[in-house]
């Protein structure tokens, strides 16, 4: 008996696609993505049914196309077929998204020539900031 997916094939495609990609640049085109894996992993696999997979028009993708599809975007495969892989990685695709931020990134390096005790400083101010933030952005109950 196959254990149902709590996110659907489509759900995580379309977070690849929203949060894999180079600093100040757009998501891949559906025909970057298929040319890509046809020219650098001899996949046969058409921008059309790419769109059809993130869109859920089809739902049950081959291993091979799934393979293809996490090597483009740097993922293992188990991110297709795993939950809990996938809430892991997409915490990690989640904070590399935050690091391509230029400020982030400023107080990072920053952050990384100065004491120990100051970093844990900074470290625990970043940690309140980001409780109030979080707190603001929570509907009221």
């Amino acid at each position: 008996m196959r254990v149902p997916s709590e996110f659907s094939i489509a759900e995580k495609l379309d977070r690849l696609f929203k949060q894999v990609r180079s600093a100040g640049q757009g998501e891949a085109s559906y025909m970057a993505v298929a040319e890509a894996i046809r020219a650098q992993q001899g996949i046969q696999i058409s921008h059309t049914y790419i769109w059809q997979l993130r869109t859920g028009r089809r739902d049950n993708p081959t291993v091979q196309h799934l393979t293809g599809l996490a090597t483009f975007f740097g993922v293992p495969v188990a991110y297709f077929l795993d939950d809990a892989e996938a809430r892991k990685i997409d915490g990690q695709l989640a904070l590399l998204s935050s690091l391509r931020d230029a400020q982030v990134t400023e107080i990072a390096l920053r952050a990384a020539d100065v004491s120990p005790s100051s970093r844990d400083t900074i470290g625990e101010l970043v940690r309140k900031v980001w409780e109030l933030e979080r707190d603001r952005r929570r509907p009221e109950a």
